[in-house]
């Protein structure tokens, strides 16, 4: 028993080792480099210790701004994508020819990349001197107003934004949940038939609960990806995103680090560990939730 044992923790090791070094030292690295005030990578020195950075964070307009649009990404891309998706995968399930064609072609956008699904973004929604843009065109057939999703309102740029994620994300959501779905013994729906069940019937009662543990992993790693958004805005906005007023808190962290303001890595920590406990709460949540209202086979 001891030697399976000592077997088992000898396959583990490498697994261990990876995660201790490229996961749990850099995070205590980076809680330890957050309480060390006015840290210089160069000199590997510090001013003092306290919780000056984390207030300096809290109250700079750029990060508050940066939290404000990476909670509206999440709160409004998670739920929708996710819901379409179910949608969508039904409607798929329901389709026995050409079913695996549908699915290659919806999962299409997620092996794309996203640079350049974000440069066909910019063209469909981007005014210019010569145009303005694919969307406005469609705007302008049924009577309205041309509107720069780019460079104008920020209502406008958060459409672009959300619209974008949910189309990238979407694909893997329609893939797992088409899976699931597929999965889920048939014999539920004959009985149900049997008895004279209504098809929406069928659905909250049969179909959601045995899909219940996909739809939640979704939602967990939903919000989890949403909370990491950076890229995105990158593709459609540039890399100043404090000037477009599209940044997000990973991109804060990034700026802090690198960008125009960069040089600043114990303003950086702070951020990331407030991302890290935000997202951590959220999940907590979502998984307390999920215990139980989650049915499993």
């Amino acid at each position: 028993m001891e030697k399976n044992k000592l077997k088992g923790w000898l396959y583990l090791l490498p697994a261990i080792l990876f995660l201790g070094c490229f996961m749990v030292y850099p995070l205590i690295d980076v809680f330890v480099y957050s309480f060390e005030e006015s840290y210089n990578f160069a000199s590997q020195t510090y001013q003092g210790t306290g919780g000056f950075n984390f207030a300096y964070v809290l109250h700079d307009t750029y990060f508050l701004q940066a939290v404000k649009n990476t909670f509206l990404m999440v709160i409004i891309t998670v739920p929708l994508s996710t819901g379409i998706a179910l949608l969508i995968s039904v409607g798929l399930s329901s389709i026995k020819p050409l079913r695996r064609l549908f699915q290659t072609v919806y999962f299409l956008p997620y092996v794309t990349n996203t640079l350049a699904v974000g440069l066909v973004f910019m063209i469909l929604f981007k005014k210019t001197e010569y145009t303005d843009g694919l969307v406005n065109l469609l705007i302008h057939w049924f009577g309205g107003e041309s509107v720069d999703f780019i460079s104008g309102p920020y209502w406008a740029k958060m459409f672009v934004m959300c619209f974008y994620i949910i189309w990238v994300v979407m694909p893997f959501k329609i893939l797992l949940l088409t899976s699931a779905l597929l999965s889920v013994d048939q014999s539920y729906y004959n009985a149900a038939k049997v008895d004279g069940t209504s098809g929406a019937r069928i659905f909250r009662k049969i179909t959601l609960p045995m899909i219940s543990p996909t739809i939640f992993y979704l939602v967990i790693t939903g919000f989890i990806g949403a909370f990491k958004e950076y890229s995105d805005a990158v593709a459609l906005f540039g890399t100043n995103l404090n000037a477009a007023g599209m940044n997000t808190i990973v991109g804060y962290v990034y700026d802090m680090l690198y960008g125009d303001s960069g040089g600043y890595p114990s303003y950086a920590s702070a951020a990331a560990i407030i991302l890290f406990v935000i997202v951590l709460t959220i999940t907590c949540i979502n998984l307390l939730i999920s215990s139980k209202h989650t049915t499993y086979n």
